[in-house]
């Protein structure tokens, strides 16, 4: 530990006084960003292992440690709950240092709602906190909702969104679909819960790759029509039969024993890598998810294939019994414990070496390599395009310097009220979300675009300036004269000298440039003017996102500050737990009494309260 009395006195206090438990480090560096995310058997060995007076073995350690300014511990029971939070907060932060899998949280899952007597099948976007079955994620949304519509279309699924049965007692009108004999119109009693619950079951069974079985239930029970003479019946089992043969025999696989298996294998380049994961379910594959990830060049394939299970099983509602991975891991056997903890089951995870398992890694192994080879090929056009895009830029602008860097500053408010600001980082014509800002307009009352900009500018640069940080080559202001000219006071003001700006005006799209009276007039179809423009919309999109969420914020702060016995400690855990006031609407007595500090009592209290509201 020689290094650490160089250290900054604070962090050297912290590591002194590490626990030896388990649990999860976040470093940070000199502007309190999350840098990288960590677990831990034991702290204090592992957090002060980073800082010995050896070198670090690999170039990405070094440069990480260089830049860790703070560290942030969060203490565990156990293993198991400091590798399930790693992931939580690797997936929410996405630090500079981890493996980043690409945002999951937009792919669609299945749902089957189970609180109501005639049960809906929907596409949803979240898993929420409830007692309805979920299937996925499916990366392919497309295939997902082929899927969906073959098995609601045999089975007759509703997929209306009335209230089963009616609020009054009363009967609906079959609508076209049991015309066209896609439901049996358990809306209008023509169909009784017990049938419509098996249809839904039948669906659940087919998701979970029990086709096989449900295939032999229905032949059970169409021979049992026909023999009783209800032939349309059997008709209907024959067709449901047919569809689930011609997906069976389209998915079967070879792979010895049904026994429920996920085959896991990444493919990398660079720092660019995609996982695959082909679902094996009772012999059939039912379906491939795919995901792109990005990568620290340094990291090892097992440290990328561990990071990648963390963060895909965390996120999974159905758990298979054995996963098969491309190379042995060290921490498998806490894999193994977490897997089967969660699934409430044995989960072993291999790395098989030979037959019918090995040549399944395989196959997952070449799917992945293809995805990455057509990964690579997009981002070399894309890199392509945008260079040119750069080029013409400066070409047309007449720059002296390649705007390979440029930021682009937007504002946004509701009238007098909720002001923010924000600012996006374009290089080589390609966003990069990491260096993206946003400000809430402190200095200005009042609806004052041009001061409110002035504000923005000044206070990234002043940032810029304090961190030693370089500047852009290229700035760009939405707006016109006016937010160009205050822009360039406000870098005079800092002594900021030979900054390039400019403005983009909307309602033509002219681009204003320091010192010229007349705006400049680019062609429509410009890759210069189209790449302005991409920026330009992009700070707007940020900047609308964020006055959005700041008006949610104070519309629910003053929902929740009405509920008499509600203060800050009891509103943040409500929303902690619900995520809004929509979904507190939502829930029930007994669901809102299950967060601490709040009694049935007051629950009752709060769903009066804000839905009067």
């Amino acid at each position: 530990m020689a290094t650490v009395s160089k250290l900054p006195e604070a962090l050297a206090e912290k590591l002194a006084a590490l626990p030896a438990s388990p649990g999860v480090y976040l470093f940070k560096d000199a502007g309190g960003r999350i840098i990288y995310i960590g677990k831990a058997k034991n702290l204090r060995h592992r957090v002060r292992s980073y800082f010995r007076s050896s070198v670090p073995d690999d170039p990405k350690t070094a440069r990480l440690v260089a830049k860790i300014r703070d560290v942030e511990l969060m203490v565990t029971e156990n293993e198991v709950e400091s590798l399930i939070l790693e992931a939580n907060l690797v997936r929410e932060h996405k630090p500079r240092y981890n493996v980043n899998l690409k945002d999951d949280k937009h792919f669609p899952y299945i749902k089957i709602t189970t609180d109501e007597p005639f049960p809906r099948i929907l596409v949803v976007r979240r898993l929420e906190r409830d007692r309805a079955t979920y299937f996925g994620p499916y990366t392919s949304a497309k295939s997902m909702r082929r899927t969906l519509d073959l098995l609601t279309r045999l089975f007759r699924i509703r997929t209306c969104n009335l209230v089963l049965p009616h609020p009054q007692g009363d009967l609906y009108k079959p609508c076209m679909d049991y015309q066209i004999k896609r439901c049996d119109a358990p809306c209008a009693g023509l169909q009784s819960e017990a049938e419509y619950r098996r249809a839904v079951e039948s669906v659940i069974m087919v998701l979970q790759g029990k086709s096989e079985q449900l295939i032999a239930e229905l032949t059970e029970r169409m021979q049992a029509a026909a023999a009783a003479e209800r032939f349309e019946e059997a008709r209907v089992l024959r067709d449901q039969i047919r569809g689930l043969e011609a997906v069976r025999v389209k998915q079967h696989v070879d792979v010895g024993t049904l026994v429920d298996r996920d085959i896991v294998a990444v493919a990398r380049d660079g720092t660019d890598a995609v996982a695959v994961v082909l679902q094996v379910r009772q012999g059939a594959v039912l379906g491939r998810q795919d995901f792109q990830m990005t990568v620290p060049r340094d990291d090892s394939d097992e440290a990328l294939l561990e990071t990648f299970l963390e963060q895909y099983y965390n996120h999974q509602p159905n758990l298979p019994e054995e996963v098969h991975i491309p190379l042995p891991l060290s921490g498998v056997k806490l894999l193994e414990e977490w897997l089967s903890r969660e699934r409430g089951g044995a989960v072993r995870v291999i790395s098989p070496r030979r037959g019918d398992k090995a040549r399944l890694v395989e196959l997952a192994a070449r799917n992945a390599r293809l995805l990455l080879d057509e990964l690579l090929i997009q981002k070399r056009r894309q890199q392509e395009r945008t260079s040119k895009m750069v080029t013409a830029l400066q070409q047309e602008l007449g720059l002296t310097v390649t705007p390979r860097t440029m930021v682009c500053f937007d504002i946004s408010n509701t009238g007098a009220t909720d002001a923010v600001g924000s600012c996006v980082f374009f290089e080589n014509g390609r966003p990069k979300k990491s260096e993206y800002r946003r400000f809430r307009i402190k200095g200005v009352t009042g609806q004052d675009d041009f001061r409110m900009m002035r504000e923005v500018v000044g206070r990234y640069f002043h940032r810029l300036n304090e961190e030693a940080r370089p500047r852009p080559d290229l700035v760009v202001v939405d707006g016109g004269k006016g937010q160009l000219s205050a822009a360039l006071a406000e870098l005079a003001a800092l002594k900021v000298e030979d900054q390039v700006v400019v403005a983009l005006a909307k309602r033509l799209e002219e681009v204003f440039l320091p010192g010229q009276s007349e705006p400049v007039t680019l062609s429509r179809s410009s890759p210069a003017l189209l790449l302005l423009k991409r920026i330009r919309d992009e700070a707007h999109r940020f900047a609308v996102e964020y006055n959005r969420k700041v008006r949610t914020r104070r519309t629910v702060t003053t929902a929740l500050d009405r509920v008499r016995g509600v203060g800050p400690a009891r509103r943040q855990a409500l929303l902690r737990t619900f995520g809004s006031v929509r979904r507190i609407r939502q829930a029930t007595v007994e669901e809102l009494a299950a967060v601490p500090g709040i009694s049935t009592d007051l629950a009752r209290r709060i769903l009066r309260e804000i839905a009067a509201g």
